[in-house]
């Protein structure tokens, strides 16, 4: 991107996702961005966004913002819907309006996890929970409303500037260590665990780079996570292991840790249509090793 002759708009610049791309849009030279957190821009507020788009009237528009809470989403639905599918369903209409594509992230979370094989773009959905019913009526207003968009779904994100597993294992960690306790992580979940920064550096090098060379990646839906798949005890002991931290893990089940969302059992996502990326242990080693 040498010589960008598209106009970026980025939504939600500050959490985990957001944060990444401002990481790695910082190095581009002359990029043309114009980037908002939710202090800049409520994007449930349609009267200020359309105004903003008009404004700005972009080539293309990243929206990384999110309500993610799963188990909180469940008592607050309305909030779920309101960021994930209603505003979400504005930014689809006023980028048709301007003419301008969308890049939108969305997840694992759109399946039942009855699929054991793992599920491919084109997969019947059907969420057991609230986030997942948010975030698939966002998939399909965007869908309603235009089709120059790219939905990308992928799963079990990590990264800085957010609250992820990781970090949070290694808070409890630390806590089990010094009490000399035991942890019990979920074994029955599997999943592709995705680092933020490994998801970003994919989009930008399949989708906004070639969008802006005018050569642009066929529209639709596409699965992105790291390689590999895992269960969250996997997952839990692996960060344990690099950090070499001498935590007891002991595997549960689903049913002995309730939670208030329900979670698919086999929530794997299975990239078609891109380049595979890099397992999900080298993700994680260069993750806990910066």
């Amino acid at each position: 991107m040498e010589n960008p002759r598209i106009k970026i708009m980025l939504l939600g610049k500050s959490g985990m996702l957001g944060s990444c791309f401002m990481d790695f849009f910082v190095g581009m030279v002359g990029l043309n961005l114009h980037a908002y957190g939710h202090a800049d821009l409520d994007i449930t507020d349609a009267v200020k966004l359309r105004e903003k788009f008009l404004e700005i009237k972009p080539d293309l528009v990243i929206n990384c913002t999110a309500y993610t809470a799963v188990d909180d989403a469940e008592k607050n639905r309305d909030a779920a819907f309101r960021l994930n599918a209603e505003a979400v369903g504005n930014v689809a209409k006023f980028c048709k309006e301007i003419d301008a594509a969308l890049i939108h992230f969305s997840t694992d979370y759109v399946f039942d996890g009855m699929k054991s094989a793992g599920y491919v773009e084109g997969d019947a959905v059907a969420p057991i929970n609230v986030y997942g019913e948010s975030k698939l009526a966002g998939e399909k207003l965007i869908n309603e409303s235009m089709g120059k968009y790219y939905i990308v779904r992928t799963s079990w994100l990590f990264g800085k500037n957010g609250k992820n597993f990781v970090d949070t294992m290694l808070k409890y960690g630390a806590a089990a260590i010094q009490n000399g306790t035991e942890m019990k992580v979920v074994n029955d979940q599997i999943g592709s665990p995705t680092y933020t920064h490994d998801l970003v550096n994919a989009v930008i090098g399949q989708i906004v780079e070639p969008l802006e060379d005018g050569k642009p990646l066929p529209f639709g839906i596409y699965h992105l996570t790291n390689s590999g798949v895992c269960s969250w005890y996997d997952f839990a002991k692996k960060i344990f292991e690099i950090k070499k931290m001498e935590v007891k893990v002991l595997p549960v089940t689903t049913a002995e840790f309730p939670r208030p969302a329900k979670r698919p059992n086999f929530s794997i996502l299975l990239n078609s249509k891109m380049p595979a990326m890099r397992s999900w242990i080298e993700a994680v080693e260069t993750y806990l090793n910066n």
